[in-house]
């Protein structure tokens, strides 16, 4: 969440960032005139408490007409203060309400938009190449191939699930060594996370309240699957303090996913581009503040390399304020080049969420030598998302006769060199 102490010292840069993620600004007005409202409240309450507390020191001692008139004066302090309590714990509830609804405030190099079709390309690594004869989408391709199956997984759990087969989960094994080998030599400890978390976990990641439609959630426990281990990873130091000399944490998540992806009815409907289920490799740091963009960079760094070792045909984007989600400030894009559809489409992302999510997860930060703490940055991108990596493999990969070529990098890792053509 956002720093309230720094938006009673000047709203307007808060009004201006959250505008350009399309939130209506006036809701920092609003926040706070709530502030003042529940700060009063509680200066008022503990006026009355010391009140109260003087005149019971003083019933002991005081004669008896003036202990009733004592009494009298306590019972009815008594009343105002339940009154003010129930006032106070509304107004509590209308700020907290407020701030957990306002969005972190888009950075001042975010490009203005409200799609992805006002995103900026930063950089690419070549231009698309030319269309091949015969070409096929990655679901008509895989299926010929036999390493993808989206009837049999549409008939056991419904659309959007499909079922990967030899040597596809070959590929997929490969492109999890292949993430393990470049990032643990740049300090990523590998993690699995448990995917099932608490209601408290996704309010303090950000994902809860707005995202709340995409997240399966299993009523009888209330328990959460999540969409990405970011999630976990954020909590896995929530109510901590760090040390600065033990920074960066860099964590490497290793997960199955989840999405009901509510709201994309008809679209991306076809392959497994877009499913409910599947396994992605998460960076994710914890860093002082002051160094969170030269780390948003690195870990940009770090998704080139894995793309680049690929030999895929990319391009990076610095996402449009109305494009970011919640959390987010600041968020690029890897796009991959998509033969079948003749457009970029979006294979990672990489976001700087500053403190909105170490404050909500109350984690901080402790120089050495110092008493004081700071509330840490954290940021996160992922290194390999399965199901898309597969799709722009097959696609970028496939040959006029039908068979695909695997990169090197994943041949060298367990992979078939070819795979094809289909029969």
């Amino acid at each position: 969440m956002i720093d309230v102490k720094a938006v009673r010292a000047d709203p307007e840069p808060f009004r201006r960032g959250v505008a350009r993620k399309g939130t209506d600004p006036a809701v920092v007005d609003r926040l706070l005139e709530a502030d003042v409202a529940r700060r009063a409240l509680q200066s008022r309450t503990d006026d009355l408490r010391a009140e109260l507390k003087a005149a019971g020191r003083e019933i002991a001692p005081a004669a008896p007409e003036a202990k009733a008139a004592l009494v009298e004066s306590m019972a009815t302090l008594k009343t105002e203060l339940s009154q003010l309590e129930k006032a106070r714990v509304e107004a509590e509830e209308t700020f907290e309400g407020l701030l957990l609804a306002i969005p972190n405030p888009a950075h001042e190099s975010v490009p203005d938009g409200e799609t992805d079709d006002d995103n900026v390309e930063v950089m690419r690594s070549s231009d698309p190449p030319p269309e091949i004869d015969g070409l096929r989408d990655h679901h008509d391709l895989g299926t010929a191939l036999g390493v993808i199956d989206t009837e049999s997984g549409a008939r056991v759990s419904g659309s959007r699930f499909a079922y990967l087969l030899g040597d596809a989960v070959r590929i997929q094994v490969a492109l999890e060594r292949l993430a393990l080998d470049l990032l643990e030599p740049k300090g990523f400890v590998p993690v699995v996370p448990p995917v099932l978390v608490r209601e408290e976990a996704m309010y303090g990641t950000g994902f809860f309240p707005t995202d709340r439609a995409q997240i399966y959630a299993t009523e009888a426990d209330d328990l959460y699957l999540v969409g990405t281990s970011e999630v976990p990873l954020a909590a896995l130091h929530a109510d901590e303090i760090l040390d600065a000399s033990d920074l960066p944490l860099r964590y490497l998540g290793i997960s199955s996913c989840f999405r009901r992806e509510a709201g994309t009815y008809g679209k991306d409907t076809r392959g497994i581009f877009r499913v409910h289920q599947f396994d992605k490799f998460e960076m994710f740091s914890f860093v002082e503040p002051g160094a969170s963009w030269d780390e948003h960079d690195f870990l940009l760094e770090c998704q080139r390399e894995v793309f680049d070792a690929l030999g895929l045909v990319y391009r990076v984007v610095n996402v449009c304020g109305g494009d970011l989600g919640a959390p987010a400030a600041k968020k690029y894009d890897i796009e991959c080049w998509l033969p079948s559809e003749g457009r970029w489409r979006e294979a990672t992302s990489t976001s700087n969420t500053t403190d909105y999510q170490a404050r909500r997860l109350k984690v901080r930060v402790r120089d050495a030598g110092s008493s004081g703490t700071v509330v840490a940055h954290t940021l996160n991108g992922t290194a390999v998302a399965v199901g898309r990596m597969i799709t722009f493999l097959l696609e970028q990969g496939q040959q006029p006769d039908g068979s695909v070529v695997v990169p090197d990098a994943l041949v060298a890792r367990g992979a078939p060199a070819v795979l094809g053509p289909p029969s």
